[in-house]
């Protein structure tokens, strides 16, 4: 009988899954919280289920009842102390985003040189590991959603307009639009160089979150794209309990 076992990165704005099969990886997808039937599509009575949430509690409230409906009791991770050569130096570990932490432990499965993982959604969060795999601290920024609602509600003159990225915009949607990504890519780039003064090399980039693809060709550093990252990082907690 296959083993089955659903992952969920529970994010602010939508949801990613993967339904792991024997311990590879079937099938994956995302959805948004108005609807949930491309999940529902893969669960079934009884399975596994790990969660990393960081969305609001209606949200889990509503992931909750589509579990329940399964008979489906999730487990939910939150960030530790230490995983393995990871270390956690946030003052209070467990107030780190269990995002960011999944995120960490992911990377470090990709590199063991000082690394940058960027996490372009909701929030743009950019946060440094030492090659030796300590949590050095991070970033939280308003994401680009988020600048641009702040700028439609301060001020008077501004619209709900799509704009694009120029050197020297020359419209107030463009100029909305290549600011915000230019304050993106800033924060991204000054903790890149201050990783690289720090640890004396290039650091490694991983770039994650819905907004990644929008950023990438503007950063002006190599960053490697990783969708899933998240999952990844909930798989390999799994996948050591399993072992353990």
């Amino acid at each position: 009988m296959n083993t089955r076992h659903v992952l969920i990165d529970a994010g602010n704005t939508r949801l990613k899954w993967v339904l792991v099969v024997d311990g590879q990886w079937q099938d994956h997808g995302n959805s948004d919280y108005g609807d949930l039937s491309a999940l529902a599509s893969v669960l079934s009575a009884g399975m596994k289920c790990t969660i990393a949430s960081v969305t609001r509690v209606d949200h889990e409230d509503q992931l909750k009842t589509l579990l329940t409906r399964y008979a489906i009791k999730p487990r939910w991770l939150a960030a530790t102390a230490q995983f393995q050569d990871v270390i956690n130096t946030y003052v209070n570990p467990a107030q780190l985003g269990v995002d960011r932490w999944m995120g960490m432990l992911a990377t470090r499965l990709r590199s063991r040189s000082a690394t940058l993982v960027v996490s372009a959604g909701t929030a743009l969060t950019v946060d440094a590991l030492s090659a030796e795999g300590h949590f050095l601290g991070g970033l939280i920024v308003p994401g680009r959603s988020l600048m641009q609602q702040s700028l439609l509600q301060g001020t008077a003159q501004i619209e709900a307009t799509l704009g694009g990225c120029q050197p020297f915009p020359r419209s107030t949607a463009d100029a909305v639009h290549s600011g915000i990504i230019a304050a993106l890519c800033g924060a991204v780039r000054q903790q890149y160089a201050q990783l690289a003064r720090q640890c004396g090399c290039e650091p490694y980039c991983v770039l994650t979150g819905g907004d990644a693809l929008l950023l990438q060709p503007y950063l002006g550093l190599t960053a490697e794209h990783a969708p899933y990252l998240v999952l990844e990082g909930i798989d390999r907690v799994v996948r050591e309990d399993v072992a353990g």
